[in-house]
């Protein structure tokens, strides 16, 4: 990575982004928020929280069994049926099922510009972000 640094004339830094522009920009350059000055409403891209691997109930919003007795011993926050028996004896291709849940790439669109603060280089928008504080987002016009 030295070498693309080199070739853009800057030190390195800590993330890297590339970007298509209709306007003069360089390569190398650092982008303001500036840019933004002129923006009504943005898109806003960012990494949701991990949550690790989650049951169907916290994944899916499954209510489980539903009740406690009855024999009901250890099943109050599974799936339930999954598929059929002997035809066609497989699971279908997704199927809601247990698995890991967080770390996608979440897009949030049309957040309303409320300021544009050039000075510290923040931009406030009133909406929510996808990911955890002091996380990386992509903000498009």
């Amino acid at each position: 990575m030295m070498g693309t640094f080199k070739k853009a004339g800057t030190t390195p830094k800590k993330h890297l982004a590339e970007f298509k522009f209709d306007e003069d920009h360089n390569l190398g350059d650092t982008l303001t928020v500036e840019i933004f000055a002129d923006a009504k409403f943005v898109d806003v891209v960012g990494t949701s929280k991990g949550k690790g691997f989650q049951g169907v109930v916290k994944r899916h919003g499954f209510g489980g069994v539903g009740q406690s007795t009855h024999g009901q011993d250890d099943r109050a926050r599974k799936p339930g049926s999954i598929g059929a028996c002997s035809y066609p004896a497989k699971v279908f291709k997704g199927m809601r099922m247990g698995g890991q849940m967080g770390g996608d790439r979440v897009t949030t669109q049309n957040l309303q510009v409320l300021k544009v603060i050039p000075e510290h280089n923040l931009l406030l928008v009133k909406g929510s972000v996808a990911g955890c504080n002091g996380s990386t987002v992509l903000i498009k016009k």
